[in-house]
């Protein structure tokens, strides 16, 4: 089958803009389609948003060839809107919309809540970094409110440093990402365990069993590693001697002391309904982190193993122990293992042993990180709610709360 070269409109062909606007009701767009449809006019571009029950819809449309037609057309078009206690507005002009300036990127922005003055900042610094906003929208109302710019008109390496300082000093999370197909692609997304899927650190749990002294201790030192003050290595095996003697029962213990943090079902859910491979890496080990592949249907997991001989722990760990670049390297095997290429993938961590696998990764997303964490990362989410990571990729609230309900009726 031939392809066929559609129409392309002239820059200089006339057009009229037809704006309508007032109290939202069934019909408005099929009843001024039907009233154009009259003058025999061609549809260029439309809009329509509807916000608190008020639409305001923009209709672009050629012309209407005919002595006297356009006069008739405005005419006709502001009775039908007074009809309805509508309002109209017709402007004349030449072509379509201007062509979107060169470096595309979706602006993602979280606040919890999101000010007028946060707003202001966030478009403000656009707008000084050479950028235009061509469109906003909203993708969710709660647990926060995310709205999105699409922007255009500068790179979007120039424009994510300039943000990240503007919503650090507002109190809000912005994320940019390059517009383009690649956005809705297939991907894979590998997260941290510890504080990121969980809220728990896991070998503070093992602790715990072990008595007050070891617990103190371990917590004293888990605490140095993640703010990037010891060798993560070092730090394990100081941590995990403190585990020698504890009855393999305790796994099973832990296994349910673990508490997922808020929204990590739905954003592993979500992300797997619209084809992504998910995966989790951790520092902790598999026997906390093979349990979770199960229970929430995960394609990866790594994490370092605890030796466990006659029934009782050793105190020490077997295999390649999961550092801060082992990390990145088993984002990258993930990735090769599941086709995917490294710039489309997403890693989201908290801890400064985070840091490789984040700067690997296509978008790396520090999530209630620390300090430095969140000034190295792509990007950074400061509330409680892990499915907040899928307005980043674009998913509004509504979609998922849609496909939850077609779930919950299918079954």
């Amino acid at each position: 089958m031939n392809d066929v070269s559609q129409p392309v409109q002239p820059a200089s062909v006339p057009t009229l803009l037809v704006k309508i606007f007032g109290k939202d009701r069934p019909g408005i767009t099929a009843g001024l389609f039907d009233t154009l449809a009259a003058f025999g006019v061609d549809v260029v571009d439309i809009e329509q948003v509807v916000t608190r029950g008020r639409i305001v819809l923009c209709a672009l449309v050629t012309m209407p060839a005919g002595r006297g037609l356009e006069g008739e057309l405005r005419s006709t078009v502001h009775s039908w809107a007074e009809s309805l206690r509508l309002q109209a507005e017709i402007i004349s002009g030449i072509g379509d919309n201007r062509p979107r300036g060169e470096g595309r990127s979706h602006v993602t922005v979280l606040g919890h809540p999101l000010t007028a003055e946060a707003t202001a900042a966030i478009a403000a610094t656009i707008t000084g970094a050479g950028g235009n906003i061509d469109r906003i929208f909203r993708l969710a109302k709660y647990p926060v409110t995310a709205v999105e710019f699409a922007v255009s008109g500068v790179a979007t390496d120039t424009l994510r440093p300039a943000l990240a300082v503007e919503a650090h000093a507002r109190g809000v999370d912005v994320a940019v990402v390059a517009a383009g197909l690649h956005r809705r692609a297939q991907r894979l997304v590998v997260m941290d365990v510890d504080s990121t899927v969980i809220q728990d650190e896991v070998i503070e749990l093992f602790a715990a069993h072990a008595g007050p002294d070891a617990q103190d201790k371990v917590a004293e030192v888990t605490a140095a590693a993640m703010r990037g003050e010891l060798d993560f290595e070092q730090s394990l095996h100081a941590r995990v001697a403190l585990l020698a003697g504890l009855d393999e029962s305790v796994v099973d213990k832990v296994r349910a002391e673990v508490r997922l943090t808020a929204g990590a079902r739905t954003l592993i859910r979500t992300l797997k309904r619209l084809g992504y491979q998910v995966g989790v890496v951790s520092g902790g080990f598999t026997q906390v982190t093979d349990d979770l592949k199960e229970r929430l249907g995960l394609d990866f997991a790594a994490a370092n193993t605890l030796e466990i001989v006659d029934g009782k722990l050793t105190g020490r760990v077997t295999g390649e122990v999961v550092d801060r670049a082992g990390k990145a390297r088993l984002l990258r095997r993930f990735a090769a293992q599941a086709g995917v290429p490294l710039g489309q993938t997403v890693a989201i961590g908290d801890g400064a042993n985070d840091l490789d696998m984040l700067n690997a990764a296509g978008l790396g997303v520090a999530f209630n990180a620390k300090p430095m964490v969140r000034q190295a990362a792509d990007t950074a989410v400061n509330v409680p709610f892990l499915d907040t990571v899928l307005y980043l990729l674009g998913v509004t609230r509504e979609e998922v709360e849609a496909a939850d309900e077609s779930d919950t009726a299918v079954g």
